[in-house]
């Protein structure tokens, strides 16, 4: 990463605040795992792990991390000692355990490297692993009413909405984090005839948000299923209002006819506010979330009925869920590149949005307990990831006025295109990259905006034309463009690239461009399911006990997912879901 980013010392890391500079030397150096720098404190296993005889440790390391917040406090009290451009320990992932980047036994690794290519050395971080022995706990099998696999926003929905019908409720994440792609989504979430859109005065309806949604997928979509998404979406509203969203902010996305994309008050991103919320719905409902818990099967009886999971424990090792029903919320697989170069060849060696995790583990497990997988090919690349990085520029910053330029300074494509039209046109621009350019205005009306300075993604200039200098473009050519949009946006009229909305010109210092590339964003194919999310079966039928929400799910986008559009999915269904489990679980009394 660039120098101006400096070295950044985590300050979380068990050593740093306790150890001697000559330790703390050794730590960075990647000789010497935390463990045994804790030694040198005279600091024992029975000092983290709570026991001196018999030291068991969960999959989700509950215990590890008491202790590590017990000497060093919580991630905001150590994120306020961190110094340095980039602070680890307050960012989008929430409130994550100390053991998701801290590791006493074997290499510590900052989980933001998995998307970010930050100078950020952590103490252990090269550290040799250290023989450990611990004792396997006694789980073998154990019961629940519904067991939910994958803990992103749909998982998450799912577990609090079949929770709060009674239902006993084990969340599984095989991530050592929750919230999954949903944490990352910045856009918004699509509703139509909300509250929110009322209060604005904004014509909206169900019917417009089917056909916009139907069109966007190029009617390939499951008429039925995006009925659903349409017709749930207000009330999904409601409900995510209810436990603690907020959702007030409405915008536009590509593809919305009329301004339906709910977000934050200032359009701060949705993702880590929605994953925030339903974390804490789901702490104080002391809903039973396990981390480090990959499920490796799914379990049916003689007659197909699906009767529970096998979980692989981070410690534990493989012992059995049973359950009434099972909901599957794995999320898609555009992180795994040999899963989306076999779909579409054309995409291998491109570069991702998504969060390590996306691998597609769900769709093989669907599969094999019989699920029919629908729509595999339907792969959606993001015009907008900033070159040379996984971080997704939201498509909010277009809906919010900003144009695309080439690097001849040229504007090419209505920006608010659908997402497969837009990335098709960047890739045959020059170097298959643009620019996103900005002025001061849009920078000031999405709040979320100022993390890409904050990444450093930015140039700028006071002028047009000092801009064009620090992109190395004709400065005459894209001084002309901007002022060809302006005038189309004062008329409001774009002919040249009949751009539906124009919100503002272009025209308050200073300037700004971020340049991007397409990648691969999301996947649209997955298992097939119907209107009560069961999930359908090569033969067509219902798979008793066995219900599907969310990116791990077929049909509902067609070929093309219009920006929005997912978290609103990600609810509504994550919803039915976890309603239909709890009604199978626990059927209503006469």
């Amino acid at each position: 990463m660039k120098q101006m980013f400096g070295r950044i010392i985590m300050l979380l890391g068990l050593a740093v605040l306790l150890l001697p500079a000559g330790a703390l030397r050794a730590a960075e150096g990647g000789k010497t795992a935390l463990a045994e720098l804790h030694k040198a404190k005279q600091i024992g296993c029975a000092d983290c792990h709570g026991t001196a005889k018999k030291i068991i440790v969960d999959d989700s390391e509950k215990g590890i991390n008491q202790s590590c917040v017990g000497c060093h406090g919580d991630l905001e009290a150590v994120g306020a000692k961190a110094k340095g451009h980039i602070n680890p320990h307050k960012s989008h992932l929430g409130q994550i355990n100390c053991t998701t980047c801290h590791s006493g036994h074997s290499r510590s690794q900052a989980y933001c490297l998995k998307c970010h290519t930050y100078d950020m050395p952590i103490p252990g971080g090269a550290a040799a692993a250290v023989p450990l022995k611990l004792k396997k706990s006694a789980r073998k099998t154990e019961t629940a009413d519904v067991v939910v696999i994958g803990a992103g926003a749909s998982g998450m929905t799912a577990a609090i909405t079949a929770h709060d019908a009674g239902a006993k409720v084990i969340l599984l994440e095989k991530q050592p984090i929750t919230g999954g792609n949903s944490m990352l989504a910045a856009g918004g979430m699509n509703a139509a005839e909300t509250k929110f859109q009322k209060a604005k005065g904004i014509k909206d309806s169900v019917e417009l948000m089917y056909q916009d949604t139907m069109k966007g997928g190029k009617n390939t979509n499951d008429p039925e299923l995006v009925r659903i998404l349409a017709q749930n979406s207000s009330g999904s509203v409601d409900w995510l209002t209810s436990i603690g969203a907020d959702i007030s902010d409405v915008g536009r996305m590509a593809g919305a006819s009329v301004y339906r994309t709910h977000r934050p008050t200032g359009g701060t991103a949705v993702g880590a506010h929605i994953a925030n919320v339903l974390r804490k719905n789901a702490a104080d409902r002391k809903i039973d979330v396990r981390v480090n818990s990959k499920v490796v099967k799914i379990i049916e009886d003689k007659q197909g009925r699906v009767t529970g999971v096998v979980v692989e424990g981070k410690h534990s090792g493989s012992y059995t869920i049973k359950a009434k029903a099972v909901v599957l919320a794995a999320g898609g697989f555009s992180a795994n590149p040999e899963k989306v170069a076999f779909y579409r060849p054309e995409f291998k060696g491109m570069t991702t949005s998504n969060q390590p995790g996306a691998t597609g583990d769900g769709l093989e497990l669907g599969n094999k307990a019989g699920a029919e997988l629908k729509d595999m090919k339907e792969i959606q690349i993001h015009p907008t990831v900033a070159a040379g990085s996984r971080i997704l520029i939201t498509e909010a910053v277009r809906g919010n006025g900003a144009i695309l330029i080439n690097h001849e300074g040229k504007r090419f494509v209505n920006e608010l295109t659908t997402r497969d039209k837009a990335s098709e046109a960047i890739l045959h621009q020059t170097g298959k990259s643009a620019y996103l350019i900005f002025d001061e205005a849009i920078r000031k009306s999405l709040k979320q905006i100022d993390g890409y300075f904050h990444l450093e993604l930015v140039k700028e200039g006071a002028t047009i034309k000092e801009l064009a200098a620090a992109l190395k473009m004709p400065a005459e050519t894209l001084e002309a463009s901007i002022e060809t949009y302006n005038k189309a946006v004062d008329a409001k009229n774009d002919a040249e690239f009949k751009r539906p909305d124009l919100p503002r010109a272009l025209r308050t210092a200073k300037f700004y461009a971020i340049e991007i590339k397409p990648g691969v964003h999301y996947t649209m194919g997955g298992l097939k399911i119907n209107t009560d999310t069961q999930v359908i079966a090569k033969n067509g039928k219902p798979i008793a006990g066995f219900y599907a929400a969310g990116e791990v799910t077929g049909g509902v986008h067609g070929a093309n997912r219009l920006g929005g559009n997912s978290i609103s999915e990600t609810i509504t269904f994550g919803r039915i879901a976890g309603a239909n489990a709890a009604k199978l679980a626990k059927p209503a009394t006469k």
